[in-house]
């Protein structure tokens, strides 16, 4: 009786042990043997060999690390032959359990943004060390982040910390956050100061002059937001002057204009100024009608002569 044929899966459902008995004789039952292919030496007597031993089962690898386990021969003699495999790739054979490199700089998406102002360092890459990443300002190493990116833009000038009634702008040239007090605020004019010294501009109303040609124009305050406070001085008179606008809109004062004083005759003003009245002159138009006098000799007015003296000699007190 070969219980190997007669005994229904002597050795289990596989194809991994051979069976094999050795006395067929009915008065000798349960003894065949069933031998594993893969590992001879593993036998057992009357039943199924365990021909695997997954060495992988459990997982004997640092799950932490996300790691996975493969046999590569589960046979009960081979032990110790696993292989833990890190997601990148590290592995590590048996007892020797695989430390992975979890490089997050790597790894991680844009870890410290998406700009060009700071570097990465993961100083502990095994994969159980997470999140562990340190984002470095390239402009100022002493500001860091860790597990994302670090504020390395501080603009002075949001918001504007200048005089705006002086219509002033701002610039910060280094918007790293440890340079500080570094703003410049700039008046429409060109004139700046940095940092907390807020700029005095300088706006001279007297340029270009608003005054007559024959005025001098003064801005006492050229401060932008104080206005209309510049001065027109008439030349000739200095006496004469106006705030915020030109001087009585001429500075001079011609007394023969728009009366005339002197009626027909003519007029003139040598000193058109509002200090200098009264020294106007008239002058009588020369006549139509010239050399046309006569001149009559009393003895005789018979006796004339125009344009000239007549001849008013007395013949008779002559004595020959």
């Amino acid at each position: 009786v070969d219980e190997c044929v007669t005994v229904m899966n002597p050795c289990g459902t596989g194809m991994d042990q051979t069976c094999n008995d050795p006395n067929t004789a009915s008065s000798s039952p349960n003894d065949y043997v069933c031998t594993c292919n893969v590992d001879m030496s593993v036998t057992k007597t009357n039943g199924p060999a365990t021909c695997t031993n997954d060495e992988c089962s459990p997982n004997p690898c640092d799950t932490s690390q996300m790691q996975t386990c493969n046999d590569p021969n589960s046979s009960p003699s081979s032990t110790g032959d696993y292989v833990c495999s890190c997601p990148n790739g590290v592995t590590a054979t048996g007892a020797s359990v695989a430390t992975c490199i979890v490089d997050e700089c790597v790894t991680v998406m844009n870890p410290c943004g998406t700009g060009m102002d700071q570097t990465c360092n993961d100083p502990n890459t095994a994969a159980n060390s997470l999140h562990d990443f340190v984002c470095t300002c390239t402009a100022d190493m002493s500001i860091t982040r860790v597990d994302g990116p670090a504020s390395c833009t501080s603009d002075e000038c949001n918001p504007n910390p200048c005089d705006t009634a002086q219509s002033q702008t701002c610039n910060d040239p280094n918007q790293s956050a440890g340079s500080t007090g570094d703003y410049v605020c700039t008046c429409p004019n060109g004139v700046s100061a940095t940092g907390g010294k807020v700029a005095q501009c300088v706006v001279d109303e007297c340029q270009p002059s608003p005054c007559g040609s024959d005025q001098t124009c003064n801005d006492p305050n050229k401060a932008s937001n104080v206005l209309h406070d510049f001065t027109c001085t008439c030349n000739a008179d200095m006496s004469i002057v106006q705030t915020d606008g030109p001087a009585n809109t001429s500075c001079t004062k011609d007394e023969c204009s728009p009366t005339n004083p002197c009626g027909s005759q003519t007029c003139n003003d040598p000193v058109q100024t509002f200090a200098s009245v009264g020294d106007y002159t008239c002058t009588c138009a020369a006549s139509s009608s010239p050399n046309d006098y006569v001149c009559t000799c009393n003895a005789d007015m018979s006796v004339t002569k125009t344009n000239g003296p007549a001849t008013c000699t007395n013949l008779a007190f002559i004595h020959w």
